[in-house]
């Protein structure tokens, strides 16, 4: 029997979110697992059953890894790196690719190189003339806009900016998430997202039908409120035409390629009358009973717990 670790909460502030997505992980282990249940604080120091222990010894006995850690450390090529180093197989991208996926900014210069649409932008630097540069992007760039933090998830610090105060505000916010910020023009349309599987049904990617989100009127967009608040309405299939179904379904598999990911991923997107326009790839999607990826899965018939034994055997093969 092997053993499986399961990394979960961390020091990002998405936490609670990871919390959820591995007690999931665990509750839906196969019995040819035995589990080990690795609770990171929200200061990064690392549990076994309530007691602190250096990652070495809380890893000597474990064949592999689930990381169902969320955010900076988790999401970001850092905790990777230190199990490339300890040598024990991971769920998940690896290192670099978790690194360059998580910058939102780099994503998209990747991305801009493969004609995938998206959103024009512009970034934010910490500086002494903030205040100015924050009045010149106002001025010069189109209204309404999305301001996000070029790395981190589940929306955090993310504002839809309509008036000089939001967008200064909004700023001010994303850099409370990261050193650089991320401005996007704001594309109108039905929210969208469509996951990738590694090496499931005979497919090297297989491609989960796209869920549409449909937010409520008390939200202006998918923010971190929205999408776990349980208000959220989520359908898989999508209301989509054919067209889109397949664009979304191979802009997915060219994101999951072109960006190096590994086992799964999921990409959000914007439909609108005009295209199809690419928003951000998520290489650990949380698997919580208001994640997205659950239900796409259970649109095709494949249970969580069948998900999970699927991508530890990927892990375990190193493929």
């Amino acid at each position: 029997m092997k053993t499986v670790a399961v990394l979960r909460g961390g020091a990002s502030p998405e936490h609670d979110v990871s919390l959820k997505t591995g007690s999931q992980v665990l509750s839906s282990l196969s019995d040819a697992y035995k589990s080990i249940d690795i609770f990171i604080d929200r200061a990064g120091v690392w549990h076994v059953r309530g007691v602190p222990m250096e990652p070495e010894r809380a890893l000597g006995t474990v064949d592999v890894v689930f990381n169902a850690l969320h955010g900076h450390y988790g999401e970001d090529g850092t905790v990777q790196r230190l199990l490339d180093r300890l040598g024990v197989p991971y769920s998940g991208s690896g290192a670099y690719a978790s690194a360059l996926a998580m910058n939102k900014v780099l994503t998209k210069e990747y991305l801009a190189k493969e004609g995938i649409p998206m959103a024009r932008s512009v970034t934010l630097n910490v500086s002494p003339n903030l205040e100015q540069d924050i009045l010149n992007v106002f001025r010069s760039f189109p209204q309404p806009s999305i301001i996000k933090p070029s790395d981190g998830g589940s929306s955090l610090g993310v504002t839809l900016a309509r008036s000089f105060d939001e967008f200064r505000g909004g700023v001010k916010a994303a850099f409370q998430h990261g050193k650089k910020v991320l401005i996007e023009e704001y594309i109108k349309g039905k929210e969208a997202t469509a996951g990738i599987i590694d090496k499931l049904r005979g497919e090297e990617y297989y491609a989960l039908p796209p869920v549409e989100i449909s937010v409520p009127t008390s939200a202006t967009f998918f923010d971190y409120g929205a999408k776990y608040d349980g208000e959220t309405e989520e359908r898989c299939p999508g209301n989509f035409s054919r067209e889109e179904t397949e664009e979304l379904k191979r802009v997915a598999r060219v994101v999951h390629q072109t960006l190096g990911l590994r086992h799964y991923s999921r990409t959000d997107f914007i439909v609108t009358p005009q295209g199809i326009y690419f928003l951000e790839v998520n290489t650990l999607p949380g698997l919580t009973e208001n994640s997205l990826l659950p239900k796409s899965l259970a649109a095709v018939g494949v249970p969580v717990p069948e998900f999970i034994d699927h991508v530890l055997d990927l892990a375990i093969q190193k493929g």
